[in-house]
């Protein structure tokens, strides 16, 4: 049985957030009076039995698990049971043991209770109320599971036919240094022949987000479900253009909504200033840095006041058709804004719209 999951808002502290940094990514093994490897429903329920694709689960230095849609794993209250829900900050506590062994606030006891008739069980942390044939048993390690990029295919939880390679760090306290100069800034390009801003047409998300700072330039802080721009923190956004794209416009539209229009995702914002959204010369990677990030393009930058409820288009030009390029997303001023890059409704973030 799916139990509904209530959603908590994302804030700017690191607490808030669905956190992975330096993450072991395993498949799970259950041993005992139900075995398998774990696998799972499209809607992140995991389950022993029945057949299911392998689920992938990342744990972070938090202590909690990540799956390789980016969904964070929880368990449900008041059951227990063990899924993974998008825009989920995980529940912590979890460990793995030298020996590959799963524990949860140190106990090492699971329980897996039918979820039908034909030998599926789902899994709980405590025997599931009123069902009588729970059994108890243990999870493992059942190796590594790592995509190409060396590491899992995260994301917001993946529309049909595409893919997000995300995760997202934990951002450490940082320390005083300069701040490079900008390129000379440039009102957002609205031109008459812009794609709409809004997603009810082609378009692309990043598929991958990558935190710099500006105080800790040497800090690689890995991939993110985030947006987040303070007075030292920028995002690099990567976007894959399809070879399809070729001949059409593209436009870079950031789609801001009011917070009462989300479902799966949340902001927060403070202070005051623009939005520097800045075209670089390279993608980023993984392991980029504020001091090796991509230089940004000199007639590439553009000064944006956002506020909620607004959409807004950036640039537009014709499509890099299969080519990857970055943008990077900077504060000015003290604002500072983070918000859960998610296209479920309402959009909010950064993307690609095609037309």
């Amino acid at each position: 049985m799916r139990y509904a999951f209530a959603q908590v808002a994302f804030g700017l502290g690191a607490n808030a957030l669905v956190a992975r940094e330096s993450s072991q990514c395993i498949q799970l093994q259950a041993s005992g009076g139900a075995s398998g490897v774990l696998g799972q429903l499209g809607d992140g329920q995991n389950r022993v039995g029945g057949g299911y694709a392998s689920g992938c689960y990342c744990l972070g230095s938090n202590g909690g698990f990540i799956d390789s849609n980016g969904r964070g794993c929880i368990l449900t209250p008041p059951t227990t049971q063990f899924q993974c829900d998008v825009g989920a900050s995980p529940t912590t506590g979890f460990a793995i043991g030298s020996g590959g062994g799963v524990t949860y606030n140190g106990n090492e006891k699971f329980y897996a209770c039918p979820a039908t008739d034909s030998g599926e069980f789902n899994v709980y942390t405590q025997p599931a109320p009123g069902q009588k044939k729970c059994v108890e048993i243990s999870l493992s390690s059942a190796g590594s599971c790592r995509s190409g990029n060396g590491g899992p295919a995260t994301g917001p939880a993946p529309k049909p036919s595409q893919s997000a390679q995300q995760s997202q760090p934990e951002y450490p306290a940082s320390q005083p240094t300069p701040q490079p100069s900008m390129p000379a800034l440039q009102p957002p390009n609205n031109n008459t022949g812009a794609c709409p801003a809004d997603l009810n047409g082609s378009y692309e998300y990043p598929h991958l987000i990558v935190p710099v700072d500006s105080e800790n330039t040497s800090k690689a802080y890995g991939t993110s479900y985030n947006g987040k721009v303070d007075a030292h923190m920028c995002s690099i956004f990567n976007f894959d253009i399809p070879t399809s794209y070729s001949g059409k416009t593209c436009s870079l539209v950031f789609l801001f909504p009011i917070q009462k229009d989300l479902e799966t995702s949340s902001y927060t914002t403070s202070g005051s200033g623009k939005v520097v959204f800045s075209r670089l010369e390279g993608p980023a990677s993984e392991d980029t840095t504020y001091a090796t990030q991509p230089s940004k393009m000199s007639m590439g930058s553009y000064s944006v006041s956002v506020a909620p409820g607004n959409s807004y288009t950036i640039h537009s030009g014709a499509c890099d058709a299969g080519q990857t390029f970055s943008y990077a997303m900077c504060g000015e001023g003290d604002f500072a804004m983070e918000y859960f890059q998610d296209y479920n409704p309402s959009p909010i973030g950064l993307y690609i719209r095609s037309c």
